[in-house]
C-alpha cells in the first residue's frame, strides 16, 4: 500500500524502499499487541472451571465414610459380643482403612498422566487435564487458513507466457526483476527460478512502485513485473489487458496470486500451498461429526478458492485479527461447543476464547500458550488422534471410579460386621490395607491401558 505523509501505519509492517519519519501513537497497554496479550487474558478468567466427577463423588462418599464408621463403633459398643469396646474399636478401624478413598483419588490423575504421555507420543501435547476432558464435547471446529490449513509461504506453481515467448525467458525476466525486492511473493519468484537452475541477468534503474510492482531494465530493456496499473502506466493497451485479466481470473480461481511480466504481456502465477494431510484430517474430523469452519483474512475469493480444494463448505473471510475470537463468541452464542485451531499470534485471542483451542507447535508461542491442546508437527490429523485419546481417557477415568465406588460399596458393610450374624466373619484391618492396596492397584492397571491405545 502507498503511504502519504498523515496517513496511519501499522506495527510490524514493513518499509520496503525509501525513508519515512514515524510518529508513534500508541506505545506500552495501547499497543495491538497489549491489547492482544489483554484480551488472552480475559478470555482465560472467563472460563468456567469443570467440576470433575471425582469431587463430586468424593464430596458425598468420604462424610458418608465417616458416619458409617461412627455408627460401626457405636452398634459394635452397644449390640456387640465381649469384649464390645476393642470389637467397636476395630471394626471401625477397618471401616476406615478398607474406605480410604486411595483408589478414588487416584482414579482421575493417573488416567490424565498416561493419557498425556500417550499424546506426547502422538505429537499432540495437553496444556492441562481440562483440555482433555472438554475437547471431547465439542461440535464445531474453526480453522485458520494461513500457516494452518496452508504453509503460509507462497511458491510459484504456474508459469503462462504469451504465445512466442518460452517459459525460461518469462521466468528468468521476473526473477531478475524480484532478486531485489523483500515481498514475499518475490521470495517465490526468485526460488522457482532457482530450482529451475536459471540465471540471474543485472537489473540497473530498478525502481519499485509501492502497490503497484516493480520496474527496471535488462539487458538495456525496460522490463516491469506488478498488477494490471502498472501494466496501463506502462502504456500496455486495454484489449491486451483484458484478455490478461482473463487469464488471471481463471489463476485466481484456484486461489493463486497471479502478477503481470511485462515486455509481451506475460502472465505469472504464485500459490499459498495447502499443507500435506490437510485433506485427510478433514475428511477425518467430518466423519466424526465435527462441523468445520474456516476462518481466514484473505478477500473471500482466495479464501473459497482454498476452501473448494480442501471441500470445506463453509468460510469466514475478510476477518480482521482482532475480530476472530468475536467470531469465535458469536458460534458459540448459537449454541455451538467451539474448538479453534490456528497458529499465529493474531490467533491467541480466538484461541483462549473458545472452549478448546489447539495450536500448531511450528506457530507462534503466544498461541501455543493461550491454547489447551498443541500439535507438536503442525499436523491436523493431530485433531483426530486428540479426539479419540479424549475420549478414551474420559472412559478410563469413569471405568476407574465406578472400580474403587462399587469396591468401597461391598467392602465397607464387610468390614462394618455384616457377614458377623450369619457366618461369625469378621475383617481384620490387616486385610482391610490389603484389600485397600488391591483396589489401588487395580485403578492403576486400568489407567495404564491407555498407553496402548491406538491413535
Amino acid at each position: 500500500m502507498e503511504k502519504r505523509a498523515g496517513d496511519r501505519v501499522t506495527g510490524a509492517t514493513v518499509n520496503q524502499s525509501g525513508t519515512l519519519l514515524v510518529v508513534t501513537e500508541r506505545v506500552g497497554r495501547e499497543t495491538l499487541l497489549a491489547q492482544i496479550v489483554a484480551r488472552v487474558a480475559e478470555a482465560q478468567r472467563s472460563r468456567a472451571p469443570i467440576q470433575r466427577l471425582a469431587d463430586r463423588v468424593a464430596s458425598i462418599f468420604v462424610p458418608a465414610v465417616l458416619v458409617s464408621a461412627l455408627l460401626t463403633f457405636a452398634l459394635w459398643a452397644w449390640l456387640g459380643p465381649e469384649p464390645r469396646l476393642a470389637h467397636a474399636l476395630v471394626n471401625a478401624v477397618a471401616v476406615l482403612i478398607i474406605a480410604c478413598p486411595c483408589a478414588l483419588g487416584l482414579a482421575t490423575p493417573m488416567s490424565i498422566r498416561v493419557a498425556i504421555g500417550r499424546g506426547a507420543q502422538a505429537g499432540v501435547l495437553f496444556k492441562d487435564a481440562e483440555a482433555i476432558d472438554r475437547l471431547r464435547e465439542i461440535d464445531t471446529l474453526v480453522i485458520d487458513k494461513t500457516g494452518t490449513l496452508t504453509e503460509g509461504k507462497p511458491r510459484l506453481a504456474s508459469i503462462a507466457p504469451s504465445p512466442g515467448v518460452d517459459e525460461a525467458t518469462l521466468l528468468g525476466v521476473a526473477a531478475s526483476l524480484e532478486l531485489g525486492s523483500e515481498h514475499p511473493l518475490a521470495a517465490a519468484i526468485t526460488a522457482g527460478a532457482r530450482e529451475r537452475g536459471l540465471a540471474f541477468a543485472a537489473v540497473s534503474a530498478f525502481e519499485s512502485r509501492s502497490g503497484r510492482g516493480v520496474v527496471g531494465t535488462l539487458d538495456g530493456r525496460l522490463a516491469a513485473l506488478g498488477n494490471r496499473t502498472l501494466l496501463a502506466e506502462l502504456g500496455v493497451g486495454a484489449s491486451v489487458l483484458d484478455a490478461l485479466e482473463q487469464a488471471a481470473e481463471r489463476l485466481r480461481a484456484r486461489g493463486e496470486t497471479v502478477v503481470f511480466v511485462w515486455r509481451d504481456g506475460q502472465v505469472l502465477g504464485a500459490l499459498d500451498p495447502i499443507k500435506p494431510h490437510a485433506n485427510e484430517a478433514l475428511r477425518a474430523l467430518e466423519a466424526d461429526g465435527l462441523r468445520v469452519v474456516m476462518l481466514s483474512g484473505d478477500s473471500r475469493r482466495t479464501a473459497e478458492a482454498v476452501a473448494r480444494e480442501l471441500g470445506i463448505a463453509e468460510v469466514i473471510a475478510e476477518v480482521l485479527n482482532t475480530d476472530k475470537a468475536d467470531v469465535i463468541a458469536k458460534l458459540e452464542s448459537e449454541g455451538r461447543i467451539v474448538a479453534m485451531a490456528g497458529d499465529g499470534i493474531n490467533d491467541a485471542p480466538a484461541l483462549a476464547r473458545a472452549r478448546v483451542g489447539i495450536a500448531m507447535g511450528t506457530g507462534a508461542d503466544v498461541a501455543i500458550e493461550s491454547a489447551g491442546v498443541t500439535l507438536l508437527r503442525g499436523d491436523l490429523r493431530g485433531i483426530a488422534r486428540a479426539r479419540r485419546l479424549s475420549r478414551a481417557t474420559v472412559a478410563n477415568i469413569r471405568e476407574n471410579l465406578f472400580f474403587a465406588f462399587v469396591y468401597n460399596t461391598l467392602g465397607v458393610p464387610v468390614a462394618a460386621g455384616a457377614l458377623y450374624p450369619f457366618f461369625g466373619l469378621l475383617l481384620s484391618p490387616m486385610l482391610a490395607a490389603a484389600a485397600m492396596s488391591a483396589s489401588s492397584v487395580s485403578v492403576i492397571a486400568n489407567a495404564l491401558r491407555l498407553r496402548r491405545l491406538k491413535l
